[in-house]
C-alpha cells in the first residue's frame, strides 16, 4: 500500500445524532475510493464499520471505527462514531485524533437533541467542522429548514456551499456553489454528470456564490484585497480562504447529500481532499508540560494511543496516531507512562474488522498494530530517548452507577479481570469495589452504556451477571458533646483482658479552639480517607493509662469510625479525648484497651445526637423547552433544591441540586420524560443532613440486619 506525506493525508470523524446516516456515509466513501466493491447497508448487517455482533443486532454503532480511503492522490482516514451519548467515549477519543469534524445532519429533522450533544464535544476541541446534510431523499426532507437549524444553532460560520435542485424522491441534481455547476445523478447513484447551472437556477445560485466568495475573502486581507479589486475571487483562492476560515473556526462549509443513493459523497471527498486542513495545518497535540508537538516526519517518533479493543480471536488491536517521525513494522519504542518497551511486529491501516498490512506510516497518520501487552489507552510510545508523554484524553465523568453481581460466587475473581479489561478498552466505563458498601460498582455514561457492557460479559467473557441497586455512600457525624466511660473485663483461666476507658467526644470544625477542660498531653489529627478529621488527644494524667495503650485506643476508635452506629456508614468530623481510665498490672494489653475504647466511642456516639449525612450532587439538565415542565416536575419530587434556569442555543439548562439517592436510574427516568432528547450531567458537592424520618428508617433498617 502506498505510504502518504503529511500533506497528502487527512483525517475526518463522521459524527452525528443516532440515524443520521453516518455509516452509509462511510460506506459511499469506501465504495467511491474503490476500497469495497458493494455498498453494504443497516438492514443486511454488511456495512464495512457496524462489524460488531452487537451492533448487527441493535442497528446501530456502539463503537469508534476507524476505516480509510485512497481519493484522488490523498489518503482520507474516516472514523465513523455512535451517535448516543452513551459512547460519548468513543467520540472524544476519535475527535482527539481527527482534524476536521464531518457532522451528519438529518434533513428531516434539522438540528436535532443529539446533534447538541455531539456539538458540546466537537466546540470543546475547538476543531475544523463540516456540515453534511443527508437524507435529502427522503419524502419529508427539508433542506433549507435544516439549513436554517444549524445557522440558528451554531451561528454565522455556517457557510453553505450547495444545495439539491429537487428534493424528496425524486432528488438526483445538487448546485454546486463553489464550482458553479450542477451535478445530475443517475437512478442507481454513483459518478454524477457535470452541466450547466439551469436558467430557473441562475440567480439563486449566483446570490449564493457572491455570499460564498465574501464569506472566503473575510478570512484574509489579501483575498479581501483580490475581492475589492476584482469583485470576486478565483476558484483557488476561495479555497484558501475557506480553509484558512475552516482552521479558525469561523467557516463550517454544507454539503448535502443522500448516502443511501450514494449522491453527493464524491463531491464531498474532492473538497476534503482540497480544503480541510491536513494534520500539519491543524493545531498540534500539546506534552504533559503544555509544549507544542510538531508533525515532523523527520523528528524521533512520537505514537499517541487513541483506542484499544480486544478482538475475539484475534487478540488486543491498539489504534494510534503518529504525531511525529514515522514508524516501521518491527519497531521498538518505549511507553512513556509504563517505561516498558513495546515491539510493533506489524503495522496495519483498518477498515473495520479488515487489516490492510502496512511497512511504515508517517507523521499525520493513523494507524493500529496488534498484541502491545502494556499499552492501553492515552498512553504514549515514543522513540528511545525522547523524554516525552502526550497530554492525556479526558473523558467524561460517569453519569449512571449499579452493583454488579456474578450469579455464581465461583465467577468473582474472573468477573473483575474482565471488568477490568473493560475498563482498559473503554475508560469511561469504571469499576471499583466499595468496602464501605460492600459492592462492587459499575459506573457508566447510561442504561444503554450498562446494557452493551452486560451482553460483552455474558457473550464474549462467558459470566452471567445481575445488576442490583448500589448502596449509598453515607457519612455520620454528631451534633454535641457526649461523655461515655466502658470497662472490658474478661477472665477465663490464666492470663485475663481489662482496660476501661473514659472519654469525650464533640464535633469537630476547622479552626476551633483547643479544648481547655482537661490537660492535652497529646494530639493527633487524622485526615480520614473517606473525608472528614478525626482530632484525638490524649489527656491521661498520673499514669492511670500507660502511655503505650494509647494506641490501642485510637485503634478502636477507628475501627468503630468505619462503621457508624447507624447505619454501618463512615464516621467523619469527630474529635475525641481520653481523659481517664483504669488498667490492671497483670490483665492489661493492647486488645483489652482497643476494645474498651471501641465501646466507649460508641456509647458516647449515641449519646451526642448522632447525625446522618448523604451524598449531594450538582446536576446540570440539558432539554429543549417542550420538556422542561415534566424534567423540572420530576426533581420536585426527587428532593431536589432548583438553583436556576439557562438557556444555551435554544436549549434549557436546569441546575440542581440533588441527594445521590434519588438520582438512582435517573437516567432511564430523564429518556422516557423527554423522548430521548435530553441529557445531563452530574457532579458530587458535598454531604448534607438527611432528613429525619430517613435517619430513622435506615437505623431501623441496620438493627434488622444485625438482628437476622
Amino acid at each position: 500500500m502506498r505510504v502518504y506525506d503529511d500533506k497528502h493525508i487527512k483525517n475526518i470523524a463522521l459524527l452525528g445524532a443516532p440515524k443520521s446516516g453516518k455509516t452509509l456515509l462511510a460506506e459511499d466513501m469506501l465504495f467511491e475510493a474503490g476500497i469495497t466493491h458493494r455498498r453494504g447497508t443497516i438492514e443486511a448487517k454488511n456495512t464495512v464499520s457496524d462489524y460488531h455482533e452487537i451492533e448487527q443486532e441493535r442497528g446501530s454503532s456502539i463503537f469508534a471505527t476507524p476505516l480509510h480511503t485512497e481519493w484522488r492522490d490523498y489518503k482520507i482516514n474516516i472514523i465513523d462514531t455512535p451517535g448516543y451519548d452513551d459512547f460519548a467515549g468513543e467520540m472524544i477519543a476519535s475527535l482527539r485524533v481527527a482534524d476536521t469534524c464531518v457532522m451528519v445532519v438529518n434533513a428531516q429533522h434539522g438540528w436535532e437533541v443529539g446533534s447538541q450533544l455531539v456539538w458540546r464535544y466537537v466546540d470543546r476541541f475547538q476543531k475544523p467542522v463540516m456540515f453534511a446534510i443527508n437524507q435529502v431523499d427522503h419524502p419529508k426532507s427539508d433542506f433549507d429548514a435544516a439549513l436554517a437549524s444549524l445557522k440558528d444553532n451554531v451561528g454565522a460560520a455556517v457557510t453553505q456551499m450547495q444545495y439539491p435542485v429537487t428534493q424528496g424522491e425524486n432528488f438526483d441534481a445538487i448546485i454546486d456553489l463553489l464550482k458553479m455547476v450542477m451535478y445530475t445523478f443517475p437512478a442507481e447513484g454513483g459518478k454524477p454528470e457535470k452541466l450547466p447551472i439551469p436558467e430557473t437556477e441562475k440567480e439563486k445560485a449566483n446570490r449564493l456564490h457572491n455570499e460564498l466568495v465574501e464569506k472566503a475573502a473575510e478570512n484574509d486581507e489579501q483575498l479581501m484585497e483580490k475581492y475589492f479589486a476584482k469583485g470576486t475571487l478565483d476558484e483557488d483562492e476561495m479555497r484558501a480562504g475557506l480553509r484558512l476560515g475552516m482552521i479558525h473556526h469561523d467557516v463550517f462549509p454544507v454539503f448535502c447529500m443522500s448516502a443511501k443513493k450514494n449522491m453527493g459523497s464524491g463531491r464531498m471527498m474532492g473538497f476534503i481532499d482540497n480544503v480541510a486542513p491536513a494534520p500539519r495545518e491543524a493545531k498540534p497535540e500539546l506534552t504533559t508540560s503544555g509544549e507544542a508537538i510538531a508533525y515532523d516526519s523527520s523528528a524521533a517518533t512520537v505514537l499517541f494511543v487513541f483506542k484499544s479493543h480486544l478482538e475475539p480471536n484475534l487478540g488486543k488491536l491498539t489504534y494510534f496516531k503518529v504525531l511525529a517521525g514515522e514508524v516501521t513494522a518491527n519497531a521498538e519504542l518505549v511507553n512513556s507512562q509504563t517505561g516498558a518497551t513495546e515491539r510493533l511486529h506489524q503495522l496495519f491501516i483498518m477498515d473495520g474488522k479488515n487489516r490492510n498490512q502496512v511497512d511504515k506510516l508517517v507523521a499525520g497518520d493513523i494507524g493500529a498494530t496488534l498484541k502491545l501487552k502494556d499499552t492501553f489507552t492515552n498512553h504514549t510510545l515514543r522513540a528511545k530517548g525522547r523524554e516525552i508523554t502526550v497530554q492525556p484524553i479526558e473523558f467524561p465523568a460517569p453519569r449512571i452507577r449499579t452493583a454488579i453481581v456474578a450469579k455464581s460466587k465461583n465467577d468473582d475473581e474472573k468477573l473483575g479481570e474482565a471488568l477490568s479489561k473493560m475498563h482498559q478498552e473503554d475508560p469511561t466505563l469504571q469499576v471499583a469495589y466499595a468496602r464501605e458498601l460492600k459492592q462492587l460498582i459499575l459506573s457508566a455514561q447510561g442504561e444503554l452504556h450498562l446494557m452493551v457492557c452486560k451482553w460483552f460479559l455474558e457473550h464474549v467473557y462467558q459470566l452471567h451477571v445481575d445488576f442490583v441497586t448500589p448502596r449509598i455512600s453515607y457519612r455520620e457525624t454528631i451534633r454535641r458533646p457526649a461523655l461515655a466511660n466502658y470497662r472490658h473485663k474478661k477472665q477465663s483461666g490464666g492470663a485475663g483482658q481489662f482496660g476501661e476507658v473514659y472519654l469525650k467526644i464533640e464535633p469537630y470544625t476547622e479552626g476551633m479552639p483547643e479544648p481547655t477542660e482537661y490537660s492535652v498531653r497529646g494530639k493527633e489529627v487524622i485526615d480520614l480517607e473517606w473525608g472528614g478529621k478525626l482530632v484525638f488527644y490524649n489527656c491521661i494524667v498520673g499514669g492511670v493509662i500507660d502511655t503505650r495503650f494509647i494506641p490501642s485506643i485510637l485503634k478502636g476508635v477507628m475501627e468503630k469510625m468505619e462503621e457508624g452506629p447507624i447505619s454501618g456508614s463512615y464516621v467523619r468530623d469527630v474529635r475525641v479525648m481520653v481523659y481517664d481510665g483504669k488498667m490492671h498490672a497483670v490483665d492489661s494489653n493492647d486488645i483489652s484497651f482497643k476494645i474498651a475504647g471501641m465501646m466507649a466511642f460508641k456509647e458516647a456516639f449515641l449519646k451526642a445526637e448522632p447525625l446522618l449525612l448523604e451524598p449531594v450532587y450538582d446536576l446540570e439538565v440539558m432539554m429543549p423547552e417542550e420538556a422542561l415542565g415534566e424534567v423540572m416536575s420530576d426533581l420536585q419530587t426527587r428532593r431536589a433544591v432548583i438553583l436556576g434556569i439557562d438557556v444555551v442555543k435554544n436549549m434549557q439548562i436546569i441546575k440542581a441540586r440533588v441527594p445521590l439517592a434519588e438520582l438512582d436510574r435517573y437516567s432511564t427516568t430523564l429518556r422516557s420524560l423527554s423522548q430521548g432528547r435530553a441529557s445531563f450531567a452530574q457532579q458530587f458537592y458535598e454531604f448534607e443532613p438527611v432528613p429525619h424520618e430517613i435517619q430513622m428508617k435506615l437505623a431501623k433498617e441496620l438493627q434488622e440486619e444485625v438482628e437476622a
